[in-house]
């Protein structure tokens, strides 16, 4: 079994109330992924609020919802000792996707664990 630790990140031009996948963590039917952290920057002006979800399929699951950041600040929506496992199924793999109330206002650093 081959693992590998990776890094994705988020930023740049995003659209305000969207969904944006994170990166290329998405478990396909080979590879297991395991998010050992993931931290949200507000690089905006004002204070943001920000949901990260996870998606299987059609089923989408809260693992923050619309949590505040005030400005200049960050969130640590994993790490320490929570980890969350992205896993695959016969049809589809997890997915994590994230979305801000404000236009161009975050950045996201997410580390994993990628086990094949």
């Amino acid at each position: 079994m081959a693992n590998a630790f990776k890094n994705v990140t988020i930023q740049g031009t995003l659209a305000a109330d969207t969904d944006h996948a994170v990166g290329s963590a998405v478990a396909s039917a080979s590879i297991t992924q395991t998010i050992i952290g993931m931290t949200v920057a507000n690089v905006s002006s004002q204070v943001i609020n920000i949901s990260v979800k996870m998606f299987l399929s059609s089923t989408e699951t809260y693992i923050v919802k619309d949590a505040p950041i005030p400005v200049g600040g960050s969130l640590v929506v994993v790490g320490g000792d929570q980890k969350v496992v992205l896993w695959h199924n016969s049809s589809s793999g997890n997915q994590i996707k994230i979305r801000s109330n404000v236009a161009d206002s975050i950045n996201v650093v997410m580390s994993y664990l990628e086990s094949s």
